[in-house]
């Protein structure tokens, strides 16, 4: 190549480099840019500019109320209603009787059931004035729940809690958890304070028919008798008390009962018939354990039928949630729901638009490494911005960058301290040899171009 060639060259080189403003044009921030009327000021981003970044008010947008709301647990389930009435006309007719005594009952620790009644206290928090007034503040402590249908109680900012077959000391460990799990002081007393679940009926002569409970403290036959006004029966060579148990009668002569002190401590269990009879046919009594067997599947039926409701309005609440949640998802795949971003240019990993999350604030190293953070090979870490515009529509052309620092490190962890608001542009400016490789390879094809024309 002659040296005219190279001549030549050396020329239009000169001339094509002192013209890179033309052949390349890259985006900067620059306070003394745009038209007499345009305002951007420079703030480095430290930790006191921070705090005045973050103090303008905004409050990110929230999920729907769905996304909060849950099935719950139904509206509360119906009972078996009114009971029917007795059926049976109770007549007297004496005859002789032999004594068969039911099987003696374990000793068992009460069970909590369906119906129970637990009183919960918990430690009275107010004043010393308040604590003194004794029995008004302890009562104000204390709130009872009703084990339900399925054997849960329901107790505000913790839910359910399943507590039916457990003891009480059972029962309080299992509350001591949830309370645990809650973040709620778990100091607290427990007791039942109605025992509804565990019954034994009595009727026949006596003074009042009546359905007994058993509590803490075993039930005996002589206190259910009691409970039911005492027996009426005037002649005791043909009355009798007879017990049905898991299908079978058992049946105890009332003088037998009286003269015999460990028949009168015969222990009841739940779901027993007591029936005292003043004669020997079986008629009356049988027809008493039938209605009494009636009436316990009818109530039983009533209360599979309540829960299954219970459980069918629960999961139509349930699917319903489920469905508006997933039409919000495809709303907000297609992009058709209001929302707050946040857009990243400049030597940023991806260049995109990053949406501020609901529900709370974003931070610009959430935005800035969520989308691939600043590129080390292009990107200049000592000229990291976030563009934002003023809120006064009488600045509308006002633009406050701040500058993050990023040569010094330990400055990006300001970028977990400082707020995003919507519609912040956050801007990495480029290397200075990166501008310059830029231009060289733009202008190279442009130099072989013309030296090979010239060569020619």
């Amino acid at each position: 190549m002659s040296r005219q060639v190279f001549g030549s060259l050396a020329v239009i080189g000169t001339l094509m480099l002192g013209a890179c403003g033309v052949i390349y044009t890259s985006p900067d921030v620059n306070p003394l840019a745009g038209d007499a009327d345009s305002k951007v000021r420079v703030l480095e981003i430290t930790p006191e500019s921070v705090m005045v970044a973050n103090r303008s008010s905004y409050q990110p947008k929230e999920l729907p109320g769905i996304f909060f709301a849950t099935a719950g647990g139904g509206s509360t389930p119906r009972g078996a209603g009114a009971t029917p009435e007795p059926v049976i006309d109770y007549q007297n007719r004496p005859s002789a009787l032999e004594t068969r005594v039911p099987p003696a009952l374990p000793d068992m620790p009460y069970t909590i059931g369906v119906g129970d009644v637990l009183l919960l206290a918990t430690p009275q928090v107010g004043s010393t004035v308040e604590q003194l007034t004794g029995l008004l503040a302890a009562s104000n402590s204390r709130q009872g729940y009703t084990v339900q249908d399925d054997g849960a109680i329901a107790i505000p900012n913790v839910g359910r809690v399943q507590v039916s077959g457990m003891t009480l000391e059972e029962a309080e460990s299992r509350l001591f958890q949830r309370l645990v799990e809650n973040q709620i002081d778990p100091t607290f007393s427990l007791e039942v304070a109605e025992f509804n679940s565990k019954r034994v009926s009595i009727g026949g002569a006596v003074s009042r028919p009546v359905v007994a409970p058993i509590t803490l403290t075993p039930l005996y036959l002589d206190e259910a008798l009691a409970a039911a006004g005492g027996v009426t029966a005037q002649d005791l060579d043909y009355a009798s008390v007879r017990i049905y148990r898991d299908g079978t009668i058992y049946q105890i002569p009332l003088r037998e009962l009286y003269s015999n002190r460990s028949l009168a401590k015969v222990k009841l269990a739940d779901g027993d018939a007591v029936f005292v009879d003043t004669e020997y046919e079986l008629d009356l009594a049988q027809a008493y354990f039938e209605e009494r067997i009636r009436l316990a599947e009818y109530q039983q039926d009533a209360r599979v039928a309540a829960l299954d409701e219970l459980t069918a309005e629960v999961n139509i609440r349930r699917n319903a949630l489920n469905d508006a949640r997933d039409n919000f998802m495809t709303r907000l795949e297609l992009d058709s729901v209001e929302r707050d971003y946040v857009y990243l240019t400049g030597e940023v990993g991806t260049q995109a638009r990053y949406p501020i999350p609901f529900g709370k604030k974003a931070m610009l190293a959430d935005a800035l490494y969520s989308n691939g953070g600043v590129s080390t090979r292009t990107g200049n870490p000592s000229e990291i911005y976030v563009l934002r515009g003023s809120p006064d529509p009488r600045e509308f052309g006002a633009i406050t960058a701040w500058q993050l620092n990023g040569r010094d490190a330990s400055n990006f962890l300001l970028a977990t301290r400082f707020e995003l608001r919507p519609n912040d542009v956050i801007f990495v400016a480029e290397q200075p040899v990166t501008r310059w490789n830029r231009v060289i390879a733009q202008i190279t094809p442009s130099l072989i171009t013309t030296a090979a024309t010239v060569s020619q």
